[in-house]
C-alpha cells in the first residue's frame, strides 16, 4: 500500500547542532508523532553536501493517508514548527516536501 512522506530537509549551523540534535530526537520528533497523524519517522543526515556552515538532516515522517497529513498540517503543524523556530531562529533554514511512495524495491540477497 502505498504511504505518504512528509519529508523536512534542515541545515543547522554547527554551533547548535548537538544541542538541536538531541531536541529533536528527544522532544521535537516525539511530539510531532504524538499527534497521531504519523506512523512513523525517520532521521538521516545528507553525507554529500559540504558541512562548512552547517549540517544537512531529511527527517521523514510517514503516514498512511493524505489525510492524515492534512490533519496534521491544519491542527498541529503551526505550533510546532513554532516552537522549532522560537529555539534555533536564524540557525537553521528548512524546506518541506510531500511525497507518495510509489513503489518499493530491495535487493535479492540470494543470488
Amino acid at each position: 500500500m502505498p504511504s505518504i512522506i512528509y519529508s523536512v530537509t534542515v541545515k543547522i549551523d554547527t554551533s547548535v547542532h548537538d544541542e538541536w540534535l538531541g531536541w529533536m530526537q528527544q522532544h521535537h520528533i516525539p511530539d510531532v508523532l504524538k499527534t497521531g497523524c504519523f506512523t512513523g519517522c525517520r532521521m538521516l543526515r545528507l553525507l554529500s553536501e559540504p558541512q562548512d556552515d552547517g549540517i544537512t538532516y531529511s527527517i521523514q515522517y510517514t503516514c498512511k493517508r493524505l489525510a492524515d497529513y492534512e490533519i496534521y498540517r491544519d491542527r498541529y503543524s503551526k505550533q510546532l514548527q513554532q516552537q522549532h523556530l522560537d529555539k534555533y531562529e536564524g540557525r537553521f533554514v528548512a524546506f518541506r516536501t510531500l511525497l507518495e511512495q510509489v513503489d518499493s524495491f530491495s535487493s535479492n540477497s540470494d543470488n
